[in-house]
């Protein structure tokens, strides 16, 4: 009765040890309240606004090459990007730099208003100067961001600063860009930070529920920052009472196992 009393004992701590380490599967799924049917309503992709700080390429074309050649000059504007952010080797991208006061400095146009306005607005801007200047006729504008970012930090398998080259990408897309999140995320938590009118906004996101593909957030915004939070699992296996589990059971095994056999 005694060794089954000590087997009971060591199964109970056994048990008591994994079930501590454990991340429970509903924990880790993403969109656990979705069956099998079609979800309406989804959120529009949204127009980026140019805004301060924005770094532009700015081509221009026309029926005259030699005169089209003088507004694509190189611009001295620099700024260096970065695809992980692990990465300590980049290259410098020249683009035009919106100042802090929304404009930019194109060539024979001087100081043109860029921040507030979509890539086409401004695109139309810019071509209604080439005309009513006579500058150019019949020009064909076309404006990108060069420094498109979005920032992914926290529980994922790779923290990454990714550079979007077609200016468009969701939520999920980033996550799994950045190698989707560990076992240890935080599903029901995401925090996204988004600048809107020079202040930062907070936002929680909740990936178990399916109104993520109607927020106004699924489609992501040049410089949004994604922070995975760590589920509780992950934050008590750091405390110092977790770290210490394993050698108290080590401890308490070694004493079961002598009072068995002392016992016998």
């Amino acid at each position: 009765m005694r060794s089954i009393s000590t087997k009971y004992i060591f199964s109970a701590l056994t048990f008591i040890i994994l079930a501590s380490a454990c991340t429970g599967t509903k924990e880790a799924v993403y969109f656990d309240n979705i069956g099998n049917t079609e979800i309406s309503g989804s959120y529009e992709s949204h127009e980026p606004i140019i805004q301060s700080n924005d770094l532009l390429s700015i081509n221009i074309n026309s029926l005259n090459p030699e005169a089209t050649e003088l507004f694509n000059v190189s611009n001295p504007s620099t700024s260096r990007i970065s695809n992980t952010a692990a990465t300590s080797t980049v290259s410098p991208v020249i683009g035009y730099l919106v100042d802090q006061d929304g404009f930019v400095q194109l060539p024979f146009l001087g100081k043109v208003k860029a921040a507030g306005s979509t890539k086409k607005e401004f695109q139309n801007v810019i071509r209604r100067e080439l005309i009513t200047r006579k500058l150019l006729i019949d020009p064909i504008v076309d404006v990108r961001y060069l420094n498109y970012k979005i920032s992914v930090l926290g529980e994922v398998a790779r923290p990454s600063v990714l550079t979007i080259p077609n200016e468009k990408i969701t939520l999920l897309e980033a996550l799994g860009l950045a190698g989707d999140l560990t076992i240890y995320a935080s599903r029901k938590n995401v925090l996204l930070i988004r600048e809107e009118d020079g202040k930062k906004k907070l936002t929680r996101i909740d990936l178990t529920s399916d109104e993520i593909f109607k927020s106004p957030y699924y489609y992501l915004r040049s410089n949004d920052i994604i922070y995975v939070e760590p589920n509780v699992t992950k934050i008590q296996s750091a405390s110092p009472a977790r770290q210490w589990l394993p050698v108290i059971f080590s401890g308490l095994t070694v004493i079961v196992i002598a009072v068995d056999r002392l016992t016998r």
